[in-house]
């Protein structure tokens, strides 16, 4: 008798995981796939109609394209920056000089402060017309550079959240530092008797070794700034920035769902977004194949 509850007791424990499974995800991610093939304002019944959202958004949703002209710009250009800001930083912390705990721990908490709707607020008030960045510019005599608010201007608009998305470089980071410290001391010891360089050693040595948690950084950061919302809605005012400079992929959804009532059509663009997640990962995954080594 006991072996038996023994045997389901585990399914027990799983109940509540299955709950929040169906019901938060896999069945409002069907209705989502539904409701994208209708007419839907979450007002009235939705109705059926086909491939006219997926149409539109390819042919005549101006926003579409835009949404994500920015959204590739900011996902190729902050993650690499991202990754390459931790990976120094993390070989930098791997020495051991004073106070390198605390020094860790200050570096982590851009990542757990960077998305809120706080450092949003500040970030307006760094790069905005009046912003500390203008007044330091004036400062040191760049009056020039001074005349325009950084976060509207459509040339520079999303180059400050790109700013604040390689701020960010404390989750990758600590998990850069704790990939070092699991290489061999042997391995370094032996390169050095080589005559291996100290950059040579990182190079040819730390960071092959690393392979696989750089290919885990950058599949991890990739999805994470696709997802990008809470910046660009609250530096933006909601409405993607002037000529749609802060209009992100997420945002062009939220205003089609939320701000225009047409929930079918967002469903669309969602569904369109998961496509294109998935085939940067995939791809992510298969170019690895030369480049990231299991040891």
């Amino acid at each position: 008798m006991n072996s038996k509850l023994n045997k389901y007791a585990g399914y027990v424990f799983l109940i509540p995981w299955f709950l929040g499974f169906f019901v938060l995800t896999l069945i409002p991610m069907l209705m989502s796939l539904y409701y994208s093939f209708t007419n839907f304002n979450l007002l009235s019944e939705p109705q059926f109609t086909g491939l006219s959202n997926y149409i539109q958004m390819f042919t005549s949703d101006y926003h579409f394209i835009n949404a994500l002209k920015v959204t590739f710009k900011y996902v190729f250009i902050s993650v690499p920056l991202q990754l390459m800001v931790s990976l120094i930083l993390a070989f930098i912390l791997n020495k051991g000089i004073p106070g390198l705990t605390l020094l860790r721990a200050a570096f982590y908490i851009p990542s757990l402060l960077g998305g809120s709707v706080a450092i949003s607020i500040l970030w307006r008030q760094i790069f905005g017309l009046q912003g500390i960045l203008n007044k330091i510019l004036v400062a040191i005599g760049f009056v020039d550079l001074a005349q325009i608010s950084w976060i509207s201007n459509p040339n520079t608009a999303v180059w400050t959240l790109i700013i604040l998305r390689v701020w960010q470089f404390g989750s990758p980071m600590i998990i850069f530092l704790a990939a070092i410290k699991q290489i061999p001391a042997s391995v370094i010891e032996a390169s050095a008797i080589d005559g291996a360089s100290r950059f040579k050693q990182i190079t040819k040595v730390m960071i092959p070794l690393m392979s696989p948690i750089l290919l885990f950084n950058f599949v991890m950061q990739i999805i994470s700034a696709f997802k990008v919302f809470t910046e660009s809605y609250i530096i933006s005012g909601g409405n993607g920035g002037l000529m749609d400079s802060l209009l992100f992929f997420t945002l062009h959804i939220y205003n089609e769902g939320f701000g225009n009532m047409r929930m079918g059509y967002a469903s669309a663009l969602s569904w369109v977004f998961v496509l294109i997640v998935g085939i940067f990962t995939f791809l992510a995954f298969k170019l690895s194949n030369k480049h990231v080594h299991y040891y």
